[in-house]
């Protein structure tokens, strides 16, 4: 018998399936489980103590207490964003609070942004993989994918000029670090890649959950740090095509749902009218507690993590580069949470996970689920963000191994 469908669904939604992340997620409560599937933060890292004092604080203060269970302003708790626009202006962002809204974690701005900016049929630009949450979103609005390749550097110019000559409607991408690849794009191809925006007038969507989290080598300016300096230049054509998407989620705490956009005026006036339709505002006494904790503790959270996540990313990197076989390739990022492995063609990285968590209780995440378009089969992600040193090199070695047996039965056969 075949499932029944809801009568009405529209077909955005009707193509919506599961995420395989998500359905992953419920193994990490299985003790036996060594998981480098969810690329989340560690819990045990979390500012707990200080999170807490801050939602007493409120309480404890009659007026804040009012204020904080209040409807409130859709463009967000204005000292949150005086913090967030002080922030990027530390990171060569000019700006101010009229072209920043608050939203409920970066995910919603990228949901915002699909709406406001896809009709159905829409070409839009991603990269090659890319960013499950984001295809999802962007899915739901019937847009036309248009994907770019990517190397150690970011995506090749020549494919993505080609893109561009389709007139999409924007070029969304993770530059630090990013999800599921671990690649971070050079200042030169960024630079490249601004010039060829605004030659032919295609919006970048610039998604930085990470770009804290970087753990050698200088910080790359962003997209938007640098387009500010282009449009101070006699070339300038004076739009500004960069958007900035930004997140205290993957620093602070997920669950406070702190994200934010940073746009020309005209687009978040638009975009309040959306969060309007939407939720009406973010949650006031959880902004109000995340602007506390920003004040206070943003810098040293930053360097705890920075701390921790190294360590774990190095002893996965030397776990691979000591245990894999020499036929597995992979990414060795600067940052982040991810590393992608890429694996001789004829091994599926769906087919390898069912054997990883049956046979060697380890997961991950197949690459598959990445690729707006063209899947690679032969594809995993890995993050290191969960676990300690000796359980992430455990886990490596036993998917080294059960990899090992996999090609010697392929060359076998």
């Amino acid at each position: 018998m075949s499932e029944s469908v809801f009568p009405g669904l529209s077909l955005g939604v009707q193509e919506l399936r599961a995420s395989e992340i998500r359905e992953l997620l419920k193994l990490i409560a299985r003790p036996e489980i060594i998981s480098f599937a969810g690329g989340i933060p560690d819990p045990a890292i979390f500012p707990l103590e200080a999170i807490g004092a801050s939602y007493q604080r409120v309480l404890a203060d009659p007026a804040q207490a009012k204020e904080a269970f209040q409807y409130s302003i859709s463009e967000g708790y204005v000292p949150l964003r005086e913090w967030i626009a002080g922030y990027l202006k530390t990171h060569g962002i000019e700006t101010g609070i009229e072209r920043i809204l608050i939203t409920s974690g970066a995910q919603q701005a990228i949901d915002f942004l699909g709406r406001a900016l896809i009709n159905p049929g829409d070409s839009v630009v991603v990269t090659s993989p890319s960013y499950l949450g984001a295809i999802q979103v962007f899915n739901t609005y019937q847009p036309k994918f248009l994907s770019v390749p990517m190397d150690n550097e970011g995506v090749l110019l020549d494919q993505l000029e080609a893109a561009f000559k389709q007139k999409p409607k924007f070029f969304y991408l993770t530059p630090d670090f990013c999800n599921p690849a671990g690649i971070t794009t050079s200042l030169a191809r960024r630079e490249a890649i601004l010039e060829l925006a605004h030659q032919y007038g295609v919006a970048i969507l610039e998604d930085s959950p990470y770009e804290e989290l970087r753990y050698e080598n200088q910080r790359i300016p962003s997209f938007a740090a640098l387009e500010q300096r282009y449009l101070a230049g006699p070339d300038s054509d004076g739009r500004r095509l960069v958007v900035y998407i930004g997140s205290l989620s993957k620093v602070l705490t997920p669950a406070l749902r702190i994200g934010w956009i940073n746009a020309d005026p005209s687009l978040i006036n638009k975009l309040v009218l959306l969060k309007q339709a939407s939720d009406l505002h973010c949650s006031t006494i959880n902004q109000m507690v995340a602007c506390d904790i920003a004040k206070a503790s943003h810098a040293g959270q930053v360097q705890k993590l920075r701390k921790a996540y190294k360590e774990r990313r190095d002893v996965m990197l030397e776990a691979l580069e000591r245990c894999l076989p020499k036929e597995v390739s992979f990414t060795r990022p600067d940052g982040g949470m991810f590393i992608w492995l890429e694996f001789p063609e004829g091994i599926d990285g769906a087919e390898l996970l069912a054997e990883a968590v049956k046979d060697t209780h380890v997961a991950f995440v197949p690459g598959s689920a990445f690729y707006a378009t063209d899947a690679k089969r032969n594809t995993a992600r890995l993050s290191f963000s969960l676990g300690e040193p000796a359980r992430i090199r455990e886990g490596i070695e036993r998917l080294a191994a059960l990899l090992q047996n996999k090609l010697r039965s392929n060359r076998a056969a």
